[in-house]
């Protein structure tokens, strides 16, 4: 990302968010991206009826996956698991597990047979391995929409802890899958499942928590609360970066780091008040900064979609899709998962966990790294569907997830 194109990108921050400070009042995360999306279609609308190719081409040099991938995902994982505490993942440890393992792929694989299906029925050429390769993109929930925006619900801790736990977690597990997948559509040998997963996780488990050990030696003894913030930095740059350069994820390297930090801290380190204030404050700052820039960036990169043929039926298919994939991915987790929240049924859990599934940056990252992988046709088809995705539960389910949360509630003390 250039300069001229982070102003530009701060600029619309403010002034979008200044704007639904004072007039819409929707979340902000929400109202970032919905506006976006809409300046980007107008940008399209403008420079089509002024012939202005140079603005759309400058519209889709966003790299989502350059910014998020190759830049700030590590930090933005970091600063929301380091505020989760050991203890109440260790309550939940089964539940989390279930969801962020067997969840995800069973939701890929669902996804993948119901997208193959309608592709045959509509005549689209797209081969089983790429429906498997695009559920493996769309079926990890995102950690930033979660902690972002559901945070501000209002939910109970117990469910609450569990969205945030899953996709936090989940991401590994998505993107070990799409290495599996995408492996079997290029024809290159990525290595069983099984063994994909093992090296990804436990490489990433032993990768965090040796990088947290040895900066923490540093980050206790440090006197200056700034140092202190920067050892943080180290530790999870450090640990995402050897990662990558093993073959490990670098996603759950970065959580487990967070998760570590919060345990260490809390049992270790002497902070003052002003200390633990300050540490937060910065990565609350840092998670909302880049949360920020990325959901703008999503919604004015919503251009590409419109590049897709069959726009409007495929985009359909797709939300659908996802959430048939969403509804029985968990209904069969949830046979495994052992006890449940208090009060929810089965049911109402099911409910609760597939219109808070929300999607965000990761898919559409991922979703862009198939170019060169398939054809461009096939290449469109799999980022205009992410999208598609992305868009509906950010901003459908979004916005509707807390009457959602009320009404099952109000179901809950009705059968009472």
């Amino acid at each position: 990302m250039t300069l001229y194109s982070f102003v530009a990108i701060i600029a619309l921050v403010c002034l979008l968010g200044f704007f639904n400070e004072k007039v819409t009042k929707l979340p902000y995360e929400i109202s970032l991206m919905l506006f976006s999306t809409v300046i980007g279609v107008l940008l399209v609308i403008g420079a089509t009826a002024l012939k202005g190719n140079e603005v759309l081409e400058q519209a889709q040099m966003l790299d989502i996956q350059e910014f998020l991938l190759e830049g700030v995902l590590c930090f933005m994982l970091f600063a929301g698991s380091c505020h989760m505490k050991l203890e109440d993942f260790k309550a939940q440890a089964r539940q989390i597990t279930v969801l962020a393992f067997v969840c995800t792929l069973l939701g890929a694989i669902f996804y993948a047979l119901l997208f193959y299906g309608a592709a045959m029925l509509l005549g689209v050429d797209l081969s089983l391995p790429v429906c498997l390769m695009f559920g493996s993109i769309v079926a990890p929930t995102d950690p930033i929409a979660a902690t972002g925006i559901l945070s501000k619900f209002g939910l109970p801790k117990n469910i609450s802890f569990l969205i945030e736990g899953e996709s936090l977690f989940n991401d590994g597990v998505g993107v070990a899958l799409f290495v599996c997948f995408s492996g079997m559509v290029t024809s290159s040998s990525s290595g069983s499942f099984l063994g994909v997963m093992l090296r990804e996780i436990l490489g990433a488990v032993a990768v965090g928590a040796a990088a947290t050990a040895l900066c923490f030696l540093i980050f206790r003894f440090a006197k200056n609360k700034m140092l202190r913030i920067f050892v943080s930095m180290l530790a999870v740059g450090l640990s995402y970066a050897v990662c990558e350069k093993c073959g490990f994820s670098g996603a759950i390297a970065s959580v487990i780091c967070g998760i570590l930090f919060s345990a260490l801290r809390s049992r270790f380190s002497k902070e003052e008040p002003e200390e633990a204030e300050s540490f937060n404050g910065f990565w609350e700052t840092m998670d909302s900064l880049f949360n920020s820039i990325l959901y703008v960036m999503l919604g004015l990169s919503f251009v590409r979609i419109l590049q897709m043929e069959y726009v409007v039926i495929l985009s359909l298919v797709a939300i659908t899709a996802n959430l048939i994939a969403r509804s029985g991915s968990l209904s069969l987790s949830s046979l495994i998962m052992g006890k449940l929240p208090d009060g929810y049924s089965r049911w109402n859990f099911i409910k609760l966990l597939t219109w808070g599934g929300l999607r965000g940056g990761l898919s559409v990252a991922l979703a862009m790294s198939t170019k060169g992988m398939v054809s461009d046709d096939i290449y469109y088809i799999i980022l205009g569907g992410t999208y598609a995705i992305v868009f509906f539960t950010t901003v459908i389910q979004g916005l509707t997830l807390k009457p959602v949360y009320n009404r099952i509630n109000r179901s809950m003390q009705s059968n009472t």
